[in-house]
């Protein structure tokens, strides 16, 4: 039932997207969401697509596995569309009926908003299956190493994350196998409308609660007995390093946000009959 739901979940497959430095794969992350936002034209969002699609070619993980991600918020997509529709104004009016009134600027400002939800969903995706949730948690340390130097506890906030990280998949087996068993008892989940199904799913939320409060006891247990310490004279095993591979990259990411800044400035002088309805103020 949750099986669709890829964040947190690493697919192991030697490429060389996985091999970039986890740093350099946050940063991308940022830099790819900033540009997300800043783009102002549908072509600009193109090319963000364009370089998100090459770089999952490159990761070699199946795209249906990345596709999958965004499952996971069809509704919120649907439901802030259906908003911007019906609530946003303009000046070329679709269609009207009563107090609902459709403009062809809220078509364009939702299909907009749809398109820059998806791209950010699906670079969350790409990270979290191209970078172990190790590898992503020394990433988060390091570079926020420099905040140690005001006293904030940066080695445990990248416990805390990489802990989170790790228990996501668990809690989805173990959500699964809840439904699974309470299905065999009889409980049905798919039919009734949606009171009756919000309602189905308390005696799964139980047990699961249950189960995770139990997990985090047994994984506090083991670190004390371990005699596991949070402090700055801590070493790692495996040391980051920037290698050949995070210079192409950087490149790659130059291309992207000095594509997304000319594309804001020449997009409507390059194709001014379509650009009203392409560029977003």
């Amino acid at each position: 039932m949750l099986n669709d739901v890829t964040f947190g979940q690493f697919y192991p497959v030697q490429s060389f997207v996985h091999k970039l430095d986890p740093r350099f794969k946050l940063l991308c992350l940022i830099a790819f969401i900033v540009m997300v936002f800043v783009a102002k034209s549908f072509y600009s969002l193109a090319l963000c697509a364009v370089l998100l699609f090459v770089a999952v070619i490159f990761s070699r993980v199946p795209i249906g596995a990345v596709l999958r991600s965004v499952k996971g918020i069809i509704f919120l997509l649907l439901f802030t569309s259906a908003l911007n529709i019906f609530f946003h104004t303009g000046d070329k009016l679709l269609f009207s009926w009563g107090i609902i009134h459709i403009y062809a600027e809220g078509l364009i400002f939702a299909a907009f908003l749809m398109v820059r939800l998806f791209l950010l969903v699906m670079a969350s995706a790409v990270l979290t299956l191209t970078t172990t949730p190790v590898a992503l948690t020394d990433g988060f340390e390091s570079l926020l190493f420099p905040l140690t130097l005001i006293k904030i506890p940066v080695h445990v906030l990248a416990l805390i994350m990489s802990i989170a990280l790790r228990f996501i998949p668990t809690l989805i087996d173990e959500t699964n196998r809840i439904i699974s068993a309470q299905k065999a008892r009889g409980a049905d989940f798919e039919s009734g409308n949606i009171f009756k199904r919000i309602k189905a799913i308390i005696p799964v939320l139980i047990p699961l609660i249950i189960s995770a409060f139990r997990r985090a006891e047994e994984l506090g247990d083991a670190m004390d007995a371990r005699c596991y310490s949070s402090g700055n004279k801590r070493t790692k095993y495996k040391k980051l390093r920037f290698g050949a591979r995070d210079a192409v990259g950087l490149v790659y990411a130059g291309v992207l946000i000095a594509g997304v800044i000319l594309l804001n400035i020449y997009a409507a002088a390059i194709y001014p009959p379509i650009a009203p309805y392409m560029v977003i103020s």
